[in-house]
């Protein structure tokens, strides 16, 4: 563990900026919204700004990506295949530990299988992280929910944690180590150590007594969403308000569907593209004959909170597929994020049990 004074916080980064394109929290000057993008000025980072609209994800997982390049000559019937692959190192400069969970479960989906998806493979192996622990929580957060934080325990290069005038950082990689000598910083002490736990205790004092709440609750909506022990009326209700817009998906930091589309470029040349797709779209279980085992809106529905809320997607994940970073909530125009949902289970359950008294 070291320590570096606050307002030298960001030489970390142009460290960074020497070997790795750089990315990290900005806040957009018209709507004064934060996004994680690549970085032209190192002063536009803002650690202390709130949690990103968008989720770093787009950094490794981008939402539309040319996979290959392919010619087919009519002729001879030859193929000409190309793999297109990024080769830029890429780091990521200030994500909150509900991301970094976030990218974990993408991590053991797209790596963590038989097959290996190699693209996904050749951003990750080139990516350097810094995380910031959350010493307050934001409007929307529920990590304390879902076990993702406020502050990060693993898979990170480096972890930043606000402590008054300084920041502690903490070394999680050799690639993180390497760059810290490179700057000579003052060690940390257990006393150190010590007020980061404090600052975190605090901070988990702070979420609205909601999140709080229904900590446990996570664990009981699992078991109920797993083993089908909600009507179909409640999903029903649930998909009567759901505007089948995507949002939820693309602002998820663990969504991982993806669709892919073949283009033509000139006469036999043609490229392929991965590009995110969402269980919200009719389209999305359509089959090539046109059956659609998914056609009603509430079917998709239970099949996203299934995917972020079961015993099934624990054990792939290793943790709930939901992270508890709140987006889904604050994009949902039909009010149906995941939180929100949670509670309507919960609420669900007291009303049963006491129609059995």
């Amino acid at each position: 563990m070291y320590l570096i004074e606050k307002n030298r916080v960001l030489d970390i980064a142009v460290e960074l900026r020497k070997d790795y394109d750089l990315f990290g929290p900005i806040i957009e000057p018209s709507t004064k919204q934060v996004f994680f993008d690549s970085i032209d000025e190192i002063n536009e980072i803002r650690l202390s700004a709130p949690i990103p609209s968008n989720p770093p994800k787009l950094i490794f997982f981008p939402q539309m990506e040319k996979i290959i390049s392919y010619k087919y000559d009519k002729v001879s019937k030859n193929v000409e295949i190309e793999p297109v692959f990024n080769e830029r190192a890429r780091a990521l400069f200030g994500i909150r530990s509900c991301d970094l969970m976030g990218t974990q479960c993408l991590d053991r989906f797209f790596l963590g299988g038989e097959f290996v998806d190699e693209y996904y493979r050749n951003h990750r192996k080139k990516m350097f992280i810094v995380t910031n622990t959350c010493i307050k929580p934001f409007k929307q957060c529920l990590c304390v929910c879902t076990d993702s934080g406020p502050y990060a325990r693993e898979g990170y290069d480096l972890n930043l944690t606000e402590l008054g005038e300084y920041y502690l950082v903490e070394v999680g990689s050799e690639k993180g180590n390497a760059l810290i000598n490179r700057m000579s910083l003052k060690k940390a002490g257990k006393e150190h150590d010590n007020e980061k736990i404090k600052k975190i205790n605090e901070s988990i004092g702070l979420f609205d007594k909601i999140a709080v709440d229904s900590k446990a609750w996570i664990s009981r909506v699992v078991n109920r969403v797993t083993t089908g022990l909600l009507e179909e009326e409640f999903w029903e209700s649930i998909g009567k308000q759901c505007f089948e817009c995507g949002a939820c998906s693309f602002v998820c930091p663990s969504c991982s569907c993806f669709n892919i589309e073949d283009v033509r470029t000139d006469g036999s040349g043609h490229e392929r593209f991965r590009c995110w797709d969402s269980c919200s779209y009719e389209g999305y279980s359509r089959m090539a004959g046109g059956h659609n085992p998914r056609k009603p809106i509430e079917d998709r529905r239970n099949k996203r909170f299934f995917c972020k809320l079961s015993y099934s997607q624990s054990k792939k994940y290793l943790r709930p597929g939901c992270v508890g970073c709140g987006r889904c909530a604050w994009v949902c125009p039909g009010d149906i994020g995941l939180p929100i949902v949670t509670e309507s289970i919960r609420r669900e359950f007291h009303k049963k049990a006491d129609s059995y008294e």
